[in-house]
């Protein structure tokens, strides 16, 4: 019997819409293959199913996991960034339920920052035996070892599994776990974070179908017939920013950061370079580019290498400067996404941690460019003090930054975020489904602002893209830094537009 069988449901095509196809990429879980090397470090055999990869319809998924029966399957809530978790729920509630009736003796548990910030509201809402609040690394293995036999050392010593079910008593002594006991849901205080990350294991990324994984189409422009072998990493865990919209803290706890030594951050690209010729990586931490000495010795360690490497990764305005970007394109950083979040002072001024202007932000976009590195471009429309005005000054600096690719997003009260305690607290309308917080889908139901709807948010939004992308001056740019083949590639994602339930003329 499997001990571990970590499962990532396959639910692109409802999150992305048009551009699940070919456009967005197919990320391993990195965090699902953290937990599952955590477990097999304890001596737990371990598989995992990526349903997504694997083009897998949930139906089969959930046959597949049953026939397996393992001993404690993990489904993993978690999209391409950790505030994907909530639109990634309907894809694990589904699997979780079609694997309830199909096998109800596998104990399942739950994972991602979505649970983290509504445990009990998951464990009530979906067919799962545990909700795992928090990072896992310890409680997954702790888990693993009730259902295999007590924990040495505590009080659940005392209790065994009996039956089908794990009688609760066993689990009260495992921090950061959520279990029901006679029909009312528990829990138990959260673990405490790992200070060390080295004393974690490497990812198990041989557990996984490397060959399956492919980049962002953007991440590769003027390469795009380049973009597997695809991995993704991280260097550091949490963010020291407390950012309005942000629901990073619900998995974490509260603001804050840890890192992992260069040495171990080197190790690990050795190994996913020698062993599946991986070229392009994405680095996983909120923002890579915070602590120079850190970023400085990991970019000096690839250098030595000569590593022919693409990575992306995120910076923030206030924290680049000339001679790390130098090093960061040195070893192989050719982009850089940058939270710009909106063009107007008025709003920025309303959002934490912003405390830099426009004239900032378009001194840093120029050092990147200077540097030869690419910006990806982030802006929110729909904060909570965006109008009509305002949302147009974002958009107009998009077009004089002119970035190589630009991400226009709408603002959304992700559960464990400022926005969404302020939107309960003010009965603000939020989507009635959890697919409707993702960016792409149909369902996309964005907060209405002090002065537009949801559905004029999201109009303008779809609108920015179009008209952002598709212009003169941003396809003139892309030929002369990708060439002509990278343009037809944007002419044609252009064609592919996204449903919207909720468009002006209709109720939102």
């Amino acid at each position: 019997m499997i001990d571990l069988l970590i499962v990532k449901p396959g639910n692109a095509r409802k999150q992305y819409g048009a551009f699940s196809s070919t456009l967005s990429a197919i990320e391993p879980p990195l965090w699902g293959i953290l937990l599952a090397a955590c477990a097999r470090k304890k001596g737990f055999s371990v598989r995992v199913l990526d349903a997504e990869a694997e083009d897998m319809p949930p139906e089969e998924a959930a046959k597949t996991i049953a026939a397996l029966r393992p001993r404690l399957c993990g489904v993993i809530a978690a999209g391409s960034n950790l505030s994907a978790s909530t639109q990634a729920m309907p894809g694990a509630g589904l699997l979780l339920g079609l694997l309830k009736s199909l096998a109800p003796e596998v104990q399942t548990f739950i994972w991602g920052l979505h649970p983290s910030a509504l445990p009990e509201r998951t464990l009530n809402e979906e067919k799962v035996d545990f909700v795992i609040q928090g990072e896992g690394f310890s409680e997954v293995p702790a888990l693993l070892a009730v259902l295999k036999g007590p924990i040495p050392g505590t009080a659940a010593a005392k209790a065994l599994v009996t039956g089908k079910s794990v009688n609760p008593e066993s689990v009260r002594d495992i921090p950061g776990v959520w279990y029901k006991e006679n029909g009312q849901a528990r829990s138990n205080p959260r673990a405490a974070l790992e200070a060390d990350l080295d004393k974690l294991p490497m990812a198990a990324w041989d557990i996984l179908p490397m060959s399956k994984y492919r980049a962002h189409n953007w991440h590769c422009f003027g390469e795009l017939d380049r973009r597997s072998p695809y991995a993704v990493i991280y260097t550091s865990l949490g963010c020291p920013f407390n950012c309005h919209f942000c629901a990073l803290k619900a998995l974490f706890g509260k603001p804050q950061v840890r890192y992992r030594s260069p040495e171990s951050v080197i190790a690990e690209i050795d190994f996913l370079v020698n062993t599946y010729k991986v070229r392009n990586i994405k680095i996983l931490d909120e923002c890579f580019v915070l602590n120079a000495a850190h970023v400085g010795k990991i970019c000096d360690l690839i250098i030595e290498r000569k590593y022919d490497l693409n990575i992306w990764a995120y910076a923030r305005v206030d924290t680049v400067n000339p001679d790390l970007l130098a090093k960061l394109k040195l070893a192989g950083v050719n982009w850089l996404a940058l939270g710009i979040e909106s063009g107007s002072k008025k709003v920025r001024d309303g959002e934490k941690q912003r405390n830099y202007g426009q004239e900032k932000i378009f001194e840093v976009v120029g050092l990147i460019h200077k540097a030869g590195i690419h910006v990806g471009a982030n802006f929110i429309f729909g904060l909570p003090d965006d109008d009509l005005t305002t949302m147009r000054e974002t958009f107009d600096m998009a077009v004089a930054l002119n970035c190589e690719y630009t991400n226009f997003y709408v603002a959304i009260a992700y559960p464990g975020s400022e926005l969404y305690k302020e939107a309960l607290e003010n009965d603000i309308p939020l989507p009635d489904t959890w697919l409707g917080y993702a960016q792409f889908s149909e369902e996309t139901l964005p907060l209405p602002t002090r002065h537009l709807s949801s559905a004029e948010v999201l109009a303008f939004r779809d609108k920015a893209f179009s008209d952002y992308h598709g212009g003169a001056g941003y396809l003139e740019m892309i030929r002369e830094k990708f060439g002509e083949k990278t343009v037809e590639h944007i002419r044609e994602m252009l064609k592919l537009k996204i449903k919207r339930k909720f468009s002006v003329g209709k109720k939102a």
